[in-house]
């Protein structure tokens, strides 16, 4: 019975949106939420560019793309003007009768025969939980970026287009996407420090955190246009680190820190990178040794030395094997035994660490990406 009442009080909801507008006289319905919204984006790229989370030709970019968006929103709006000013006069009173009759009778007689003929009401009802499957606002980028993409099958040296894509490709984490748009805005629009950069940036998201040869020699191309580029000195810093370089990783972020604006935003991050560095001591753990100590173990007149290094190696293989270790510890395990030259111990950890993490399906893709640019994975 309550199911019936609520049906009721919706026909009747529904019939007096219906009925409303005529009892209302026409008027010309202003428009302009397109321009407000289009405003709002000009000044949110302002805040970003005077923050330093975009670059001068981003910023230029994407404030050229939303002028023309905002101009053809007036358009539109000054033509909607015209048509509705243009429309004939209000119908007659028998006609508003008519359709207020056809709105309290006919709608709810043909939404009840819709309902008992396409509907299920002997179901359940679903749950709210069931019903919120998807976030609306994923929902709405989602859309947003299908409507990009076929924009973009249709004009695809539009290289603008691209580089607004780029960022948004990896805030959804499609890295290996992210990748592609950055490397056709370079080749339509011209390199520029930040877009080598960003590139860089995307190849290393895409090699889950690990900075492949690729995206080094993107980060070079960046420094040789722009020596002070940020993001490229930090994962030059960070491509130190993972070899196991970490006083070179030190001094480069050392470096950056120095020359950084008082209000970078991402100075808090490098300075926490840094603190990894300097206060990670594997002499003094099980945890591997550190990139001066595998370096020294190929000097042929320092047998100790050599020994001592590839003890600790064994120390942390045997750790993993017996108590196991995260995909950190693994990964530093394969690359210690590369800069040893024990090739063939290194595919036989890829293999144990794959082994080991087999719940983990994202932990391994860091292990093939590793190998593979080892060259252990033929």
């Amino acid at each position: 019975m309550t199911l019936w009442i609520l049906f009721a009080l919706m026909t009747a909801a529904a019939a007096g949106a219906v009925l409303w507008p005529f009892g209302r006289k026409p008027r010309v319905v202003q428009g302009g939420s397109d321009r407000l919204v289009y405003q709002d984006q000009l000044r949110e790229i302002a805040r970003d560019h005077e923050a330093g989370l975009i670059g001068e030709a981003e910023a230029q970019s994407a404030r050229i793309e939303i002028s023309r968006r905002l101009l053809a929103a007036a358009d539109s709006e000054s033509s909607n003007s015209e048509a509705l000013a243009s429309r004939p006069a209000p119908q007659s009173h028998w006609g508003r009768r008519a359709a207020a009759l056809s709105a309290v009778v006919l709608l709810p007689a043909i939404a009840l025969g819709l309902y008992l003929r396409l509907g299920s009401p002997d179901i359940p009802g679903q749950s709210a939980f069931a019903r919120v499957d998807t976030p609306l606002g994923r929902q709405s980028i989602t859309s947003l970026v299908g409507q990009v993409e076929e924009h973009l099958a249709q004009n695809p040296n539009d290289g603008a287009g691209w580089e607004v894509l780029a960022p948004v490709y990896m805030r959804l984490g499609r890295f290996d996407a992210a990748v592609d748009a950055r490397r056709k805005a370079i080749a339509l629009i011209g390199d520029s420090a930040t877009r080598e950069a960003d590139l860089g940036e995307a190849l290393v998201a895409a090699a889950n955190g690990v900075v492949t040869s690729e995206a080094l020699t993107a980060f070079q191309r960046a420094i040789a246009l722009d020596g002070r580029e940020p993001k490229a000195n930090y994962f030059l810093g960070l491509a130190d680190e993972q070899a196991g370089r970490r006083d070179a990783a030190a001094t480069k972020w050392r470096a950056l820190l120095d020359s950084a604006p008082a209000d970078a935003p991402w100075a808090g991050f490098v300075r926490a990178a840094l603190a990894r560095v300097t206060t990670a001591s594997a002499a003094k753990s099980d945890n591997g040794p550190n990139g001066a100590q595998i370096a020294a173990a190929d000097r042929p007149n320092e047998p100790q030395r050599s020994e001592m290094v590839r003890g600790m190696v064994q120390r942390l293989a045997d750790r993993l094997h017996t108590g196991g270790g995260s995909v950190d510890d693994w990964l530093r395990l394969v690359q210690s035994y590369v800069v040893l030259g024990d090739r063939n111990k290194a595919k036989d950890a890829v293999t144990d660490a794959k082994r080991a993490l087999s719940d983990h399906p994202d932990e391994i893709k860091r292990i093939d990406d590793l190998a593979k640019g080892f060259g252990l994975d033929g």
